[in-house]
């Protein structure tokens, strides 16, 4: 008595072999996201790093450094990138600290950087 062989592939076969393939998707859009996410912070510390950088040097060659608190934006090149600037005093009297804070209003979370700097008064 010989049996016949059908040939194909059985039901749990196709089921292993679609769990499978579903967790090599799942992790593949996983990695995906995590490189958007990624990509979009790397692009947010570049740019406001070079914003704060700007502004820094603007306050730089100012010709004093009074104590004040300002607060302002990029203008249309950068509309979503707001500044807030703290000159203030440190506990040595001929220093003063320079804090540019920039943010980026679109960010929820992780969309501030701040800069600091402490300059010798008077020069």
């Amino acid at each position: 008595m010989t049996r016949n062989k059908a040939k194909g592939f059985t039901l749990m076969e196709v089921m292993i072999a679609m769990a499978i393939l579903a967790i090599a998707l799942v992790s593949i859009f996983q990695l995906q996201s995590q490189s958007i996410s990624m990509a979009t912070d790397s692009r947010f510390m570049t740019t406001a790093a070079l914003l704060a950088q700007s502004k820094m040097v603007e306050v730089e060659t100012a010709s004093s450094l009074s104590n004040k608190s300002e607060n302002g934006d990029f203008g249309s090149d950068y509309p979503q990138y707001a500044w807030h600037l703290e000159i203030g005093d440190t506990q040595l009297l001929q220093f003063k600290k320079i804090e540019v804070t920039v943010t980026n209003k679109l960010f929820a979370r992780r969309g501030t950087y701040n800069l600091i700097l402490y300059k010798k008064a008077g020069l």
